[in-house]
């Protein structure tokens, strides 16, 4: 696959899916295995929640968050098994019991009636000191249980840690299955656990790049299904979609400003592969670099003053950075003979991006101010790094059993997860910004 590596991002993925990335039928979920974990997990007890007499509550309650808070890779819930106990309310808690079984924090909480539908209660405490953290009452309808879980899961990891949570966030991801005139390509959208997919467009020809709107409620994303690249806005609540891009040549690599105002995206349209602004509301398009090199996979800064994007211009493919107006750009990357598709974190110190290592691509993040990479993966052929909102995560494409998969890392190191359907390819996933 190496040989493919300088092509511009929307020939690669075509390429991947001509070779037949594609073979199975797809699944209606991601199934999660967490495949890598911190030594220094935080040990938690999260008790399954207590119900009114006759109430059966459509999901478990503790299961969904200590799953949300495993997933990170910096809790170790307890297994219920393990309980000495199982109190719902504050006077049932004898915090010595749970002391004695090594446990940092307890959570209990309750599901009770509500003329919407349920009303769920929690609270989290102190084990050692015996105090109450955090405590909560939601509403919450019968097919919304599972999203006021990860609500509740968000609201723990950010008391605990200082940062917020992506247990109620979602990704996009690409699916194949099929191949030739049975080829099936789908774009999808699901919760941060696997649940609730969604097809948000489903074609017989290739679909890649999805990129979210800063506010989640849109996708952009690159579609051949009239046989020719073209960008989209697709709304994800309405269905609604809108051209925003159909030049001769490439159209490809669409992202959104920080403020959704602007979509930068590479065009081939006067010649090379360069970078273009489009001005939303306008529909004024600024062309950002004019070089004879290929230009492309450009991606926003936080602050929405820079762009980086991926350039041959010094004989192979490495990160430029430039202002979001355009003018000089400055090479960012300085290990190695192959770096592409890279992406800020959240807070702007570093990106993340795919990086060769002794021939295999791997997940690289490079510390800006150092300008040190740092391997985030292991594979022989991973792509599309995504970073999680909280900037604690980073997910990406690789290869596993010959499937493609998705996988998850933890900046920190030790968390990790594999994220797969029972049959057909997954890749290009794309994490959803925190919800507002």
């Amino acid at each position: 696959m190496t040989r493919y590596s300088c092509l511009p991002r929307s020939l690669f993925v075509v390429v991947l899916i001509l070779v037949g990335l594609g073979q199975a039928l797809a699944a209606p979920r991601l199934n999660i295995e967490i495949t890598g974990g911190i030594e220094s997990a935080h040990p938690i007890a999260i008790v399954p929640f207590g119900t009114s007499e006759g109430l059966i509550p459509p999901v478990d309650m503790a299961a969904i968050i200590g799953a949300d808070l495993a997933r990170t890779g910096r809790f170790k819930p307890m297994p219920t098994r393990d309980m000495l106990d199982m109190p719902t309310t504050r006077e049932e808690v004898d915090f010595r019991d749970w002391s004695l079984l090594g446990m940092n924090n307890l959570v209990i909480g309750r599901v009770e009636p509500d003329p919407t539908g349920y009303r769920i209660s929690f609270s989290l405490f102190d084990v050692f000191r015996g105090t109450e953290l955090a405590s909560s009452s939601l509403v919450s309808t019968q097919s919304g249980m599972r999203q006021t879980a990860h609500r509740i899961a968000d609201e723990i990891h950010e008391k605990l840690t200082g940062q917020p949570g992506v247990a109620a966030t979602r990704i996009a991801y690409i699916t194949s299955t099929g191949s030739g005139t049975d080829l099936t390509v789908t774009l999808r959208v699901a919760d941060a656990d696997g649940y609730n997919p969604q097809t948000i467009v489903s074609s017989a020809e290739p679909l890649m790049s999805p990129a979210w709107s800063p506010d989640g409620q849109r996708l952009a994303y690159v579609s051949f299904e009239n046989k020719r690249a073209a960008i989209y806005i697709q709304e994800l609540s309405s269905g609604r979609r809108e051209l925003v891009a159909s030049h001769p040549g490439i159209n490809g690599s669409p992202a959104f400003s920080p403020d959704g105002s602007r979509l930068a995206m590479t065009l081939s349209k006067d010649g090379n592969p360069d970078i273009y602004s489009l001005n939303l509301l306008s529909r004024e398009l600024t062309r950002l670099t004019d070089h004879y090199a290929i230009d492309t996979e450009p991606s926003w800064s936080p602050d929405g003053q820079s762009i980086i994007f991926t350039s041959d211009r010094g004989g192979s493919p490495q990160i430029y950075r430039m202002a979001a107006t355009g003018g000089p750009a400055e090479r960012i990357s300085v290990e190695g003979d192959y770096n592409g598709r890279a992406s800020y974190a959240p807070n702007g110190r570093s990106i993340v991006m795919v990086t060769r290592v002794n021939g295999a691509f791997r997940i690289g993040q490079l510390d800006l101010a150092r300008g040190v990479t740092r391997l985030l993966s292991r594979g022989d052929l991973d792509e599309s790094p995504s970073f999680a909102p909280n900037g604690a995560m980073v997910i990406y494409a690789t290869i596993h059993g010959h499937r493609g998969v998705l996988a998850t890392a933890s900046v920190e190191g030790g968390g990790s997860q594999r994220l797969t359907q029972d049959s057909g390819q997954v890749r290009e996933p794309a994490w959803s910004p925190l919800k507002r």
